[in-house]
């Protein structure tokens, strides 16, 4: 299986083709709102066209924004798939330069200039993670925050008390659930309790 990866920053390419200039404008996004938010801040009004594409696992969408159907939108997605990318979008602005491309030179124009962004970008893997509960009395807590404090594979979102102790919603990478669940026993002797949520 393949290792998806994101982008760890905002990144920019120019070109200019037959007096037409683009510029491509690429980040991190996790969520539809962020990609959309992302488009709408690195947009140019002041442009003729300003096309995108984004990804999010399964969920993507494209704009040609004006251009033929399918010159502009879509290449943009497969320069973002044909790096293996997930979890970014894609802006590619076009200052029209008087020469018509045509349907292949936008198409190679708008891909191009999207891959060209993405290419020297620093990839970050994306790591799959599930989220769990760890209920656990006061007295085990303090050790306990400061051990998985200490994991890579954790990460705390959130802890909430209880008349006994605390409960702790964490995101584990899946491939260490196994582990951190025996570490959970193991260093309360079996008092806290651990389950995965959903």
């Amino acid at each position: 299986m393949t290792t998806l990866c994101t982008i760890a920053a905002t990144e920019t390419a120019r070109q200019e083709i037959k007096k037409s200039r683009f510029v491509a404008m690429a980040g991190p996004v996790a969520s539809e709102a962020a990609a959309k938010e992302f488009i709408a801040a690195h947009s140019d009004p002041t442009a003729n066209h300003n096309c995108w594409a984004w990804r999010i696992g399964q969920n993507y969408r494209f704009s040609d924004d004006g251009e033929p159907s399918g010159t502009a939108g879509k290449p943009i997605l497969q320069a973002i798939d044909g790096q293996g990318l997930d979890g970014v979008a894609v802006v590619v602005t076009r200052w029209f330069g008087g020469v018509l491309l045509g349907s292949g030179g936008l198409i190679r124009a708008y891909g191009g200039t999207a891959a060209l962004c993405l290419r020297p970008a620093e990839k970050v893997p994306i790591v799959a993670k599930v989220e769990a509960t760890v209920t656990c009395p006061f007295g085990d807590l303090a050790i306990l925050q400061a051990r998985l404090a200490a994991l890579p594979a954790v990460q705390l979102l959130d802890q909430s008390f209880t008349a006994t102790g605390a409960e702790l919603h964490i995101a584990v990478h899946t491939t260490e659930m196994p582990e951190v669940e025996q570490l959970v026993a193991d260093i309360t002797s079996g008092r806290a309790g651990f389950s995965p949520d959903g």
